[in-house]
């Protein structure tokens, strides 16, 4: 019965390891040039549908340690993506902006291109394939 017992929950074991297998990609995003600790970093993984538009198909965030955050977005299905990040000082989950227009604070996408105007969905992008990724940041 004991051998019963343990041939079973082995079983179960190995069928609960099967149904948690990663089903995609990680990517690791690390942003180490933040202004200060205060507040939080939010970060989107965009389509070109949702870029600009609202949140991402993931949003993450984090709490700042000396200047600097690293977030995991999990299970990222191969495709085209762009990623933002802002650094929310206030903590009201939003750009807040000068009156000329100008951001107040941080932000910063996966390409790092920080020419004027609105970022584009094109200068961000990148391709996830089966292998995991890396980026860095810079705000």
């Amino acid at each position: 019965m004991k051998t019963l017992t343990l041939v079973l929950s082995l079983f179960l074991v190995s069928i609960a390891g099967i149904a948690q297998e990663k089903t995609g990609v990680d990517i690791t995003v690390t942003i180490d040039n933040i202004t200060n600790d205060e507040g939080k970093v939010l970060a989107g993984l965009h389509t070109e549908e949702t870029f600009m538009k609202g949140p991402g198909v993931q949003n993450l965030q984090s709490a700042i340690a000396d200047g600097k955050v690293t977030l995991t977005f999990t299970n990222v299905a191969p495709g085209t993506y762009a990623i933002m990040a802002m650094h929310d000082a206030n903590e009201n989950n939003r750009m807040d902006y000068e009156s000329n227009g100008m951001p107040k604070e941080g932000y910063g996408m996966s390409g790092n291109d920080m020419t004027m105007g609105p970022p584009t969905f094109n200068s961000a992008k990148f391709t996830v394939g089966e292998e995991d990724m890396e980026f860095t940041i810079r705000f």
